[in-house]
């Protein structure tokens, strides 16, 4: 292959980039935006049903949601920043952003799910209230449907492309869907509760339904926090994702004169960046294979990770 047919494949792979960070940017706007609209019409519907019932139950899933809605709103706008390439001024690009971001949101979460539970630990010592549990019943029945549906048209979208943000919003409607169910049952529970000698755990319910929830909601904001000080900080990811890596490069540098003296590894948001540092005895170091085990490396870690930037480092 001449110069001339070089130049022609670096220009058709950059345009087929670009391609792509179109198409996966439209993808994610889609998703945000129908996750968006569903979180408005559930958290109205929520809203009103318990500011009709009194259930705190239903306050707690209804906040926990409003939460979430007030961060997808900015993320809508911070979205495109995520596919603008790397440059002098932003050696990072804007990956980190985004893990500030999700900092921002799984704290607010976290704060209110802990506020939430003290408030229903303390009048669960109180004597609990009494709701109207068939009304709510029915009600977290038909949430539970309706998340359901929403939860699979989202998946089906995320098969194309899923990010670390859609990772989030697909885990929100799918514990919707978990906890809507749960909540039903509960209820339903507490009205067949009221025909029996057991009527008087009744009052108890509905707090302590919002105390399990809680506890169930407190997980995923504890370590996504974690996980996204990690990335803020530039820490390297998980061992098991440095062990993939390591695996892959070691795979492709074995068919090359030259071994494997470091790799660093920088995840942040959605981004990854590689840095192969290699040498031999002979200390030659052959540009054009330099050049060609690099894009071998980045075409397979492309097929794992979203978002790669690898270089292959003579040491």
């Amino acid at each position: 292959m001449n110069e001339r047919d070089v130049e022609i494949s670096k220009r058709e792979a950059k345009k087929k980039e670009r391609r792509s960070r179109k198409d996966k940017l439209a993808i994610e706007k889609r998703i945000l935006r129908l996750s968006f609209m569903g979180s408005v019409f559930f958290i109205l519907a929520e809203g009103v049903m318990a500011w009709y019932t009194h259930s705190h139950s239903l306050w707690t899933d209804c906040l926990f949601d409003s939460a979430d809605l007030v961060m997808i709103g900015p993320f809508m706008v911070l979205v495109p920043l995520l596919y603008k390439p790397v440059t002098e001024k932003h050696p990072y690009g804007y990956a980190q952003v985004e893990s500030l971001f999700l900092l921002v949101k799984y704290s607010v979460l976290l704060a209110l799910t802990c506020n939430l539970m003290v408030e229903n630990i303390k009048l669960l010592f109180h004597g609990g209230h009494d709701v109207d549990a068939g009304s709510i019943a029915v009600f977290e029945f038909l949430v539970c449907v309706c998340c359901a549906v929403m939860y699979a048209i989202l998946g089906h979208y995320s098969k194309k492309y899923e990010s670390t943000t859609i990772k989030a919003e697909l885990y929100m409607w799918k514990l919707d869907v978990i906890s809507s169910m749960g909540v039903a049952i509960a209820f339903a529970v507490q009205t067949v509760l009221l025909h029996t000698s057991l009527r008087f755990m009744t009052p108890y319910i509905d707090p302590a339904v919002a105390v399990v929830m809680a506890l169930l909601l407190i997980k995923e904001p504890v370590c996504e926090i974690f996980q996204s000080i990690k990335n803020l900080i530039l820490f390297a990811p998980e061992e098991e994702t440095l062990n993939q890596i390591r695996g892959i490069v070691d795979q492709h540098m074995k068919d090359y004169p030259y071994e494997v003296t470091f790799l660093d590894v920088i995840q942040t948001g959605r981004k990854l960046w590689v840095e192969v540092y290699i040498g031999n005895q002979t200390d030659v170091i052959h540009i054009s294979i330099i050049h060609k085990v690099r894009d071998e490396i980045k075409q397979e870690l492309r097929d794992k990770y979203d978002q790669v930037y690898i270089e292959v480092i003579p040491d």
